[in-house]
């Protein structure tokens, strides 16, 4: 795929699809603004419908934190990586080579930064991109999907809210992070990219073994679930088939991330 940035309509896409990216840094505190309003105004909406009544003002806090957390976590989290993480900071390589694939030779990272195929461009622009709509797309999954408790919910939704609400919080961080370091162009990024798919993966598997042993859990409501870790874990190994190959022998990616190029 890299090979074809060599034409002119490619030089074209990538240098738009750089500057894309250039915007999208540019516009983070405003995206994190309307996040903050347009989640905290969903989380509203779940809080005045409460799967049962909110009968004192300890069970209004209790049911506000959950949503409170999954508002902050996610900027929090991208906050923290562009701290740690400054634009055009030189982050040394890991020290283990993991990706084996292909014949590569290892360049410095200042001839690296200077190569025209260097940067979040091209397909990598679409891969950043996905990796941070991901974020919204499950909050607002979960919101849609799951009531808040109310004061006096039983101990099968308290459970099934508990590790859905921890899978939410834990991921959204985790492919927030990902997302920064593929921003700040960080090494170690195609690595934790593929930990949080096994992560990922691994949560929905222990979500529905743990269900699957509450004794009370309501036929259609263990139903609806299996549908949708099963849907959860299709869209990962979507994502795994799509992306894995492009981050092992893409040209872009290992000039960025790993300082190479083809031998």
């Amino acid at each position: 795929m890299d090979r074809l940035s060599s034409l002119p309509i490619r030089r074209h896409l990538g240098a738009r699809s750089l500057a894309l990216v250039s915007k999208l840094e540019v516009g983070l505190p405003r995206l994190m603004i309307f996040w903050v309003v347009l989640v905290s105004f969903a989380a509203g909406l779940r809080l005045a419908y409460a799967a049962t009544p909110i009968m004192t003002p300890l069970d209004a806090i209790r049911n506000a934190l959950p949503y409170l957390l999954v508002i902050v976590a996610p900027i929090v989290t991208i906050f923290f990586g562009l701290r740690a993480f400054p634009s055009g900071a030189f982050v040394p390589q890991p020290t283990g080579r993991l990706a084996q694939f292909g014949r590569w030779r290892r360049i410095d990272a200042v001839t690296a930064r200077s190569l025209p195929l260097f940067g979040a461009g091209g397909f990598m622009a679409s891969l950043l991109i996905g990796i941070l709509i991901n974020v919204p797309f499950r909050t607002f999954e979960f919101l849609a999907g799951m009531p808040a408790l109310g004061g006096m919910a039983p101990d099968w939704f308290r459970m099934l809210y508990m590790m859905m609400f921890v899978d939410l919080v834990f991921l959204s961080g985790l492919y927030a992070f990902a997302f920064v370091l593929a921003l700040r162009h960080v090494p170690v990024f195609p690595r934790f990219l593929a930990g949080v798919w096994v992560i990922d993966v691994l949560m929905q598997i222990c979500i529905a073994r743990a269900m699957a042993h509450v004794a009370d859990l309501p036929g259609p409501v263990g139903a609806s679930l299996a549908d949708m870790l099963e849907g959860n874990l299709k869209k990962v190994l979507i994502s795994v088939a799509l992306w894995l190959p492009y981050l092992l022998l893409s040209r872009r990616v290992n000039l960025t991330y790993r300082w190479r190029v083809p031998a």
